[in-house]
């Protein structure tokens, strides 16, 4: 089995395994590098690394134009069911969520989170197991020594790395971060969106492992 994987810009994709879709950070409304707008996608599910705008984004629109379930921080989803959008499933680091067309693990990312000034809960990354194919969203974080663990437990095949540096992990650091996290392909997110994360992706060169650089509206399969 394969999953398909459309880089929405920034640190957005969709996932799909030909018969669900799944919306990561699909923030496109606001965003200056986006090439699809956010009523252009069409997805069972979103699932969400934190709640700052360039992550949260277009989730109310899109969630209630597809019904589409949302994972993600207990409060964040709570949020959503003050707007109207019940369709949620809460989670926390450490916890995993079955759904439709596999599972979601939530783990930790040394980041912050909040929307418009409101507490959104604990920033997380995400583990997604779609199509038999297993990738470690790291969300914005900086390095941490438990991406080994993670990597040792989930096996990933693909890990999605922030890069940007100044809000995440820079490139050298996000090199660290994909060799101890070890999945074979690496693809660097979070940067070039805005002058103050502007980023050369060449310096991020982990060891081992192939890394994918992805312009927005571009597809890999893994």
């Amino acid at each position: 089995m394969t999953l398909e994987l459309t880089f929405l810009g920034h640190s957005g994709f969709l996932m799909s395994d030909g018969g669900h879709t799944l919306a990561v950070d699909p923030f496109l409304t606001g965003n200056p590098v986006a090439t699809m707008a956010a009523g252009d996608v069409q997805c069972d599910a979103i699932a969400l690394t934190h709640g700052h705008s360039d992550h949260f984004g277009d989730t109310l629109a899109i969630a209630q134009a597809n019904n589409a379930n949302v994972i993600a921080a207990f409060e964040m989803c709570n949020y959503l069911q003050e707007q109207g959008h019940d369709n949620v499933n809460p989670g926390n680091p450490g916890g995993r969520i079955d759904t439709g067309f596999g599972w979601v693990a939530f783990t930790h990312a040394f980041h912050s989170s909040s929307y418009e000034g409101r507490y959104m809960g604990m920033p997380c990354g995400l583990v997604v197991h779609m199509g038999g194919t297993t990738v470690y969203h790291c969300g914005d974080t900086g390095l941490f020594g438990d991406m080994k663990l993670i990597g040792e437990i989930y096996e990933p095949d693909a890990a999605c790395v922030p890069i940007g540096d100044r809000f995440t992990m820079g490139p050298e650091l996000a090199t660290k971060a994909a060799e101890l996290i070890g999945a074979p392909v690496a693809i660097p997110i979070h940067y070039n969106t805005w002058p103050p994360i502007a980023q050369d992706p060449s310096h991020f060169a982990p060891a081992g492992v192939e890394v994918k650089v992805m312009a927005p509206g571009d597809t890999l399969t893994i």
